[in-house]
């Protein structure tokens, strides 16, 4: 009796602490689905100030890893830093809420946006957007300098940062980042094969992960190749729009700003929605937190106009980011295995330090060249990078100073 009594308060204890950490997870993820100005490049930047800094969820080559893994996939990379990072503290339930908390607040504005708020036209110009997009910038040189600290600590790999840098600089495109990371892999094995590599501690993955991991993709696969001929046998709009949201998020590499000219094509042209209301839904989404991709949501709920145009904005979210989250979690157990492996640890070496490099120019363009025009935004910048990096204030307290500061500088200087 003593020991089933023992047994019952330890599985107790377990629940409590799962629900304890999903908790957590939604109520970080939730922040951050609202403050997360800047693009895909910034949010990364907010997620390592977030978890690896302050809550020390990892480290930073982990985290480094992770953004690896998922600049390889398509889709999002930043919502799918998202679902590893839920999935890696509070398993699949912690994934799929990290990522529904994360993209809540950016799809409630934009299928609000759908139902008719088009009367606060300019929002991408106001002052406090502005000043957002320059919070971002300090943001992301915070990213720069932390990461480059821990993961470029030598002289080769300061030079595939730099390297990668300016290739990507020179020749933009999501490609060339591809192809700048598979080239620092195999320059660091090359460099650093027989260098003494510390072991990593990595999570536990038993047999039933990896074939949860294999049906995720075989299931990604599966819908991929069944959806068209089927939206092309059955005349039945929401099929239709599945299958080209799907599509969309399944072949893009690059992000956001990459799949809207493929969400284009796929509902201009079959008349489901106007050239204006295209760009309109695209103004509006540069000027709110969170990834892009919910574009999706504003389309679906255009395309399905009414009463319940929101089920319309559900389906194009669930269609668009299905894929990503499809991707990351079968890749993710496999990728904890792999990178334990030596030869893996030295080619992740190089990798990481081609991470940096892509975060270095990303930093230039787009995010400095998108968010400062004149003196007084870098010194703006300067100094909200200032009280990241020096003063240790909390990035939410930046982002609001910044936001003030920005629509201070529009109404003084206009």
């Amino acid at each position: 009796m003593a020991h089933e009594s023992g047994a019952q308060i330890d599985e107790a204890g377990a629940r409590e602490h799962t629900f304890s950490r999903l908790l957590e997870t939604g109520a970080a993820f939730l922040k951050l689905g609202s403050l997360s100005f800047g693009g895909p490049i910034a949010h990364l930047g907010y997620f390592r100030t977030e978890f690896v800094t302050q809550r020390k969820w990892l480290t930073d080559d982990a985290y480094a890893d992770l953004v690896a893994l998922c600049q390889f996939l398509p889709g999002p990379a930043s919502s799918q830093v998202v679902f590893a990072l839920g999935m890696l503290r509070a398993g699949l339930l912690g994934a799929l809420l990290a990522t529904v908390c994360f993209v809540l607040p950016s799809a409630i504005l934009m299928i609000a946006f759908a139902y008719g708020i088009t009367h606060i036209g300019g929002i991408e110009n106001a002052g406090w957007v502005h000043g957002l997009k320059l919070a971002a910038v300090a943001v992301v040189a915070q990213a720069v300098i932390g990461m480059g600290r821990n993961l470029c600590p030598d002289r080769p790999r300061i030079i595939l940062c730099l390297l990668a840098a300016a290739v990507v600089l020179l020749v933009p495109g999501a490609l060339i980042q591809l192809a700048v990371l598979t080239s620092g892999g195999v320059l660091g094995w090359i460099l650093f094969r027989s260098s003494p590599l510390p072991s990593r501690p990595t999570e536990t993955s038993d047999r039933r992960s990896h074939l949860a991991a294999g049906a995720a993709l075989i299931l990604f696969v599966t819908l991929l190749v069944a959806l068209p001929p089927l939206a092309a046998a059955y005349d039945w709009r929401p099929l239709k729009v599945f299958d080209s949201f799907y599509r969309a998020g399944s072949l893009v590499f690059g992000g956001g700003h990459v799949i809207l000219p493929l969400l284009r094509a796929e509902v201009v042209p079959p008349g489901w929605i106007s050239d204006d209301q295209f760009l309109a839904g695209y103004g509006a989404a540069q000027a709110i937190p969170g990834p892009l991709f919910t574009f999706s949501g504003y389309l679906g709920a255009v395309i399905f106009a009414g009463p319940k145009a929101w089920l319309g904005g559900v389906l194009g979210l669930c269609a668009i980011f299905l894929p990503a989250c499809l991707l990351i979690g079968g890749a993710l157990p496999f990728w904890h295995s792999l990178r334990a492996r030596p030869w893996a640890q030295a080619a992740l070496k190089g990798a990481n330090a081609s991470v940096v490099g892509i975060l270095l120019a990303a930093l230039y363009q787009p995010v400095m060249t998108e968010s400062i025009s004149n003196v007084r935004d870098v010194v703006a910048a300067i100094a909200a990078f200032a009280l990241l990096q020096f003063a240790k204030a909390p990035p939410l307290i930046v982002v609001l100073l910044m936001a003030a500061a920005g629509q201070w500088l529009l109404s003084a200087f206009s």
